[in-house]
């Protein structure tokens, strides 16, 4: 594999790599995920791992940390070859991972969860056996050793806190401190801004770069083209299980990287025409909803959506979005206000009454609310629609109809899948998303609501997801937004809404609006319009 070295001249071929994969293949059955892959990772290097969903990233980084084991290829640290049967073994040879789901316990605290299963200990007493120790949990020098390393490393944590008290971004910065208070070398991150505000996201590659200087190696995974050209030293590109490139950001930039991945040229700006709006769909008065442990969630919040034009609500994550939606389409309850859906209130009714007066759902949690895993493709295709004409007829169903129904929605959507039989849960995040979005685009909706569409989704399905969220405005229907990406927000929305504690700051025209002034309004809550 060819690396090139950076304009910096901070990381050269002549070094012996921190990590390398030499020919690495892997199988599932039938399926190749990895096919002949090589990677080096130099020590001090932020390294990032692009492909599609599906293009075997995750595999491959799953055998490096030993949560798979490779069928052929090896794997070498620091030029030795290793085995690597399980994480255990990962760790050892100090390699950390951040998964895209955090592997934190929500009730312990910060200490807890970093100490664990490496606990510091006082009064160590050898068994009646003699063949192990047994003692008491040190919880205060866990503390301080927790703190020590936060402040070390610019992690800012409280490390008494507990877990599931804190925002995303700072149990991300848990899940770094906990690989680097086992002595990581080699830290590995799947996705790791997918659920990232731009705020958070822009500290964590911060912390990246303090932890590159610090000699440590980063494998960074991710599908934000913005955040390779910010932080990569080196870019490596898989397509189909195979590395199919790599380059620098200085040799490249984000539309040769998408083309990369892809194969193909990527229109990267949403292309569409003005809106035509017509009636008004969606109306919401007054309306205030309460989060899960009761506290106001969305406080007295007003707004319409017409048919034919995308609103766009802008926010940082955790300020009443979430319940918004929730309210919107039936899963959580109103405590005061009406909503209003062709002139009829809603509020009161069940999600699928809901559905069945024009309302299409793409969940913010495409697992929870979005799928069900172990049903089928095609069983998950007609989630919202298996107890109608024709894919069931008094009770019993129509297989042939469901059948015929998932192998159109999977061509037109291009849901790449062996078999409309396999379990909806065996597919890639962005096959898994194009499930739910054929599903909800392809009935007669009169209002779409969309909450964080593209999450976690290659360039290719984002483009695929947005030109077909403007056919929908196109077609007539209302569409609510709802995204933490400003970008998504800013290129596809006709009117902006912000949110900020529950309420709505301001809404406006999106051609009279920019980054910066959206930006400003979702960290501070002043309307600068």
């Amino acid at each position: 594999m060819n690396i090139q070295t950076p304009e910096t001249g901070r990381k050269t071929s002549e070094q012996t790599p921190a990590l390398e994969a030499v020919n690495i293949g892997k199988r599932f059955g039938p399926v190749v995920a990895n096919k002949a892959v090589n990677l080096r990772v130099e020590k001090g290097q932020i390294h990032a791992l692009l492909g599609e969903n599906g293009a075997g990233k995750s595999t491959l980084v799953n055998i490096l940390f030993g949560l798979y084991q490779a069928d052929e290829g090896e794997i070498r640290v620091a030029g030795k070859s290793i085995r690597m049967d399980s994480p255990r073994d990962a760790i050892a040879h100090r390699i950390g991972m951040v998964h895209q789901h955090f592997q934190l316990v929500p009730v312990l605290t910060v200490a807890e969860n970093i100490v664990l299963g490496d606990e510091p200990t006082r009064n160590k007493q050898k068994s009646p056996q003699g063949s192990s120790y047994r003692g008491l949990l040190d919880m205060d020098r866990a503390i301080q050793e927790v703190s020590e390393l936060a402040i070390h490393y610019g992690l800012d944590v409280d490390p008494r806190t507990t877990i599931e008290d804190l925002p995303v971004g700072t149990q991300q910065r848990v899940e770094i401190l906990r690989a680097l208070y086992r002595n990581a070398d080699v830290l590995i991150l799947d996705e790791p801004t997918a659920v990232l505000t731009p705020q958070e996201t822009d500290q964590l590659l911060d912390v990246l770069r303090g932890l590159a200087s610090e000699g440590v190696a980063i494998i960074f995974i991710t599908h934000k083209l913005r955040e390779v050209m910010a932080i990569a030293d080196q870019v490596t590109v898989m397509r189909g299980g195979q590395v199919v490139g790599s380059t620098t950001p200085q040799q490249t930039d984000e539309a040769g990287l998408a083309e990369m991945m892809v194969g193909r040229s990527v229109v990267l700006r949403v292309a569409k025409n003005e809106a035509n709006p017509g009636m008004e769909i969606l109306e919401l008065r007054d309306i205030s909803v309460r989060d899960d442990r009761g506290r106001p969630a969305v406080d007295n919040l007003s707004l319409t959506v017409h048919s034919g034009e995308i609103l766009g609500i802008a926010g940082v994550e955790g300020n009443g979005q979430r319940e918004l939606v929730e309210a919107i389409t039936g899963l959580r309850t109103v405590a005061e206000g009406d909503i209003i859906l062709d002139g009829q209130t809603i509020h009161r009714s069940s999600p699928r009454g809901i559905n069945e007066l024009g309302v299409a759902h793409v969940p913010e949690d495409r697992e929870k609310h979005g799928l069900i895993g172990p049903h089928s493709i095609a069983d998950n295709l007609v989630l919202n629609r298996y107890f109608r004409k024709p894919y069931a007829r008094k009770g019993i169903r129509n297989f042939s109809s469901v059948s015929a129904d998932a192998e159109r929605l999977v061509a037109d959507y291009d849901i790449r899948t062996n078999s409309i039989s396999a379990p909806a849960r065996s597919l890639s995040g962005g096959n898994k998303q194009k499930v739910i979005v054929a599903r909800e685009f392809s009935h007669s909706a009169r209002l779409l609501v969309a909450a964080q569409p593209t999450r976690g989704i290659d360039v290719g399905s984002i483009e695929f997801v947005h030109q077909q969220i403007v056919h929908q405005r196109d077609e007539g229907v209302a569409v609510l937004l709802v995204s933490a990406e400003l970008d998504e927000i800013l290129s596809l929305s006709d009117r902006i809404g912000v949110m900020f504690k529950g309420r709505l700051v301001a809404i406006k025209d999106a051609k009279d609006l920019d980054r910066s002034a959206v930006g400003q309004m979702m960290t501070s809550g002043t309307n600068t319009f």
